[in-house]
């Protein structure tokens, strides 16, 4: 268990967290076309920063939206009362536009940013991905000490020539004549976590608290003939729940990483029938149609919007879940809790 004691957020809606969320909670959209010519000689429609020119390519868009976030998470921590911070990067699975050394150039970035807010830090890529974040924050949840800050970082980007290329190949884009496809996205995202004893020494009330993350491998990836049956997200969402008791406890509100794809959409109906008693409700929420598909980013995003929806006041509930998959079959879970209503659940 571990409390949720700073955020930071870039995304195409908001240049901060509490901007984003509000944003994404208003269904403010900044999808638009970019700089992308498809095949049939059409604009693709992105979610895109406006900031960023769209000639700037994947890795280097990740690494401004990254040094963004981190500095605003560390923004308000004086690096004086706690010097060091490990910091654990979710990013991308290997793909065309992005590879161990764009990997390597995002974690250095990440990390010259803690640096330049006064922490001495190292940079761990701990996850892969749409569960990425779920990745990293299950391995914080096993090595967090009382005396340490642990950030995670989650951040995409498909404006990029090479992956955009490979998707609509793929026929994964949104697009005429493609069923299924979805809306590339960009952000990134930042988590600032710490252990209740930690927070009080640095006098930061917790913006939530994560009680369980749970990580499983589906066999059954999109191109296999049956689909995913939703059992290794099923699995995950159970482990995340282990300390919880189902279903009194389960989930008021789920952010969920859907898409538009068909399989994704398959495999939440197989999983609503094999994990109920961890959901209050069967509705779910998803940021695609204001920034697109945010890919390894979306961890971060989808817990900054629970805990600002736990601070606002417009949570059904005290209790939420983020559970997402990446294309390798990683699945990721983890349960937030509003610390004001149910205190250390």
């Amino acid at each position: 268990m571990i409390d949720l004691l700073g955020i930071g957020a870039r995304t195409p809606v908001g240049l901060t967290a509490p901007a984003s969320a509000a944003a994404i909670r208003a269904g403010i959209s900044r999808l638009r076309e970019f700089a992308f010519v498809t095949m049939r000689g059409e604009p693709l429609i992105i979610g895109a920063d406006a900031r960023l020119k769209d000639a700037l390519q994947g890795p280097a868009r990740m690494v401004e939206l990254a040094k963004s976030a981190v500095t605003e998470a560390l923004a308000d921590f004086a690096p004086g009362a706690v010097p060091e911070c490990e910091l654990w990067l979710a990013l991308p699975e290997q793909r065309p536009g992005f590879d161990d050394h764009a990997a390597a150039a995002v974690a250095r970035a990440s990390a010259d940013a803690a640096r330049q807010r006064g922490f001495r830090t190292r940079a761990t890529i701990g996850g892969r991905g749409h569960a990425g974040v779920m990745q990293c924050v299950r391995r914080v949840l096993a090595a967090a000490d009382a005396e340490r800050l642990h950030v995670v970082v989650g951040v995409d980007s498909y404006c990029d020539d090479e992956c955009l290329v490979w998707l609509e190949q793929a026929r994964r884009l949104a697009q005429d004549g493609v069923r299924g496809g979805f809306t590339p996205g960009e952000a990134a995202g930042c988590l600032v976590l710490g252990r209740r004893r930690l927070g009080a020494l640095l006098k930061r009330r917790p913006l939530a608290t994560i009680s369980g993350a749970g990580v499983h491998q589906e066999t059954q990836l999109r191109d296999s003939e049956a689909g995913s049956f939703g059992l290794a997200m099923s699995e995950a969402v159970l482990d995340a729940a282990a300390d919880l008791d189902l279903p009194a406890q389960a989930a008021d509100a789920v952010y969920c990483d859907i898409n538009g794809e068909r399989y994704r959409s398959e495999e939440w109906g197989l999983f609503a029938t094999r994990a109920h008693a961890a959901l209050r409700f069967l509705q779910y929420q998803t940021f695609c149609g204001s920034i697109g598909d945010v890919g390894a980013a979306f961890g971060a995003i989808a817990s900054i919007a629970a805990a600002q929806s736990f601070a606002r006041g417009y949570a059904p509930g005290p209790r939420a879940l983020v559970m997402a998959g990446s294309d390798s079959g990683t699945r990721g879970a983890m349960f937030l809790h509003d610390p004001r209503l149910e205190g250390r659940p």
